[in-house]
């Protein structure tokens, strides 16, 4: 299916657009999402967004399914971490990953891993506990690791991926019985702190991360399996930004900007990338599966470099058809985030550009209409 331009739009007004740049933060700042989805649905349906604020985690939560009216922002403290991430597992909970660093005694840094968890929308997070360091204390390798991504199987087990010292991968992994497993060396080498991790509709965890010419990759052959490493992909990803979605039942596409050409492209391993975009991202891409007239469609937002939000879809694994890329007439200073609420509508998160959270939603009109970016 090709989506024609007349179907493929955002607001065209100004309105969106002006209203991101007028409101102050309560902070003052502008605030930066989580890293992974920081838009998600929760088992009871309805939408929460998770944004850094100055020391910790703000949190806005859908009163009801499918809005318009939201709760917060709700303040959640987290000292001393320099990076937050979250993942969602297939029972709602949301799990977030920091990397904490402080100075011991001797004023040197200290760095460890920690993990806390939100089981159900709108209520409180957990204390944050410790998931230590790959590295000894002493080691001087400690302070050297990057930031957390995380999946999580479809056993609810989380897996913590992290970037050791010389750029390979690390991971820890709940266990059956709920224990964390001890941490396990991927090898790898010279790889960016940034990463993608995706789950399979069939359970299988795969992970890609950027290097400097190249892309390492690893996967689970089967559900709960070890992570194997494979044939590194010889691309620049510009930035070290990519992003994945699972797209078929047991098969990941990830989307990225070409670093030599400067193009979107969207590439399914072991078959040739698909550009999708000339216009670079600004950070990662935005992606989601939805049902837009009757057809499994793939819908994908980003940044451009002076800030404007782009929207897009096509048939699911059908980029080659063709899609047509629509200003939606807001600007962030922060990736978008996009999801579905619970009536099934597409739903365009962005940060503003003096802070705040803004929502566009799918208006009810043929193909991806969405209504203007209101401050929630």
């Amino acid at each position: 299916m090709r989506v024609r331009s007349r179907r493929v739009r955002g607001s065209a007004s100004g309105k969106g657009e002006d209203a991101l740049r007028d409101v102050e933060s309560p902070s003052g700042t502008a605030g930066t999402p989580v890293g992974g989805r920081w838009l998600v649905r929760g088992k009871d349906g309805r939408l929460t967004a998770y944004v850094r604020d100055e020391d910790g985690i703000a949190r806005w939560t859908e009163e009801r399914p499918g809005g318009p009216r939201w709760q917060g922002p709700e303040h959640f403290p987290a000292p001393d971490l320099n990076h937050i991430a979250l993942a969602q597992g297939d029972d709602g909970y949301v799990h977030f990953l920091g990397r904490r660093s402080v100075r011991d005694d001797e004023g040197l840094p200290k760095v460890d891993l920690v993990h806390a968890v939100q089981y159900q929308t709108g209520r409180p997070v957990t204390a944050w506990r410790s998931l230590g360091n790959p590295y000894k204390d002493g080691d001087e390798r400690t302070a050297r690791i990057g930031p957390p991504f995380a999946a999580v199987g479809p056993t609810g087990a989380v897996h913590v991926f992290v970037r050791n010292a010389n750029g390979g991968m690390m991971l820890r992994r709940e266990a059956k019985n709920g224990k964390w497993e001890g941490w396990k060396d991927l090898r790898g080498t010279l790889g960016k702190e940034t990463m993608a991790v995706a789950v399979a509709e069939s359970g299988r965890v795969e992970l890609v991360v950027p290097g400097v010419t190249k892309a390492m990759r690893w996967a689970q052959k089967e559900p709960g399996g070890a992570l194997e490493k494979g044939t590194n992909l010889n691309v620049r990803i510009a930035g070290g930004a990519v992003s994945a979605l699972a797209t078929a039942p047991d098969r990941i596409t990830y989307y990225w900007t070409d670093g030599a050409a400067g193009t979107l492209v969207a590439n399914r391993l072991d078959t040739p990338p698909v550009t999708i975009g000339d216009t670079p991202a600004e950070g990662p891409v935005a992606v989601l599966r939805a049902e837009l007239d009757g057809y499994d469609c793939t819908v994908l937002a980003h940044r451009t470099r002076d800030g404007r939000v782009m929207l897009a879809a096509c048939g699911t694994e059908n980029e080659a058809g063709g899609l047509w890329w629509a200003e939606t007439g807001v600007r962030t200073p922060a990736p978008p985030a996009l999801a579905l609420d619970g009536q099934g509508r597409v739903v365009l998160a962005v940060i503003g550009e003096r802070g705040g959270l803004f929502v566009a939603r799918q208006n009810g009109e043929p193909g991806l209409a969405l209504g203007p970016a209101e401050r929630v």
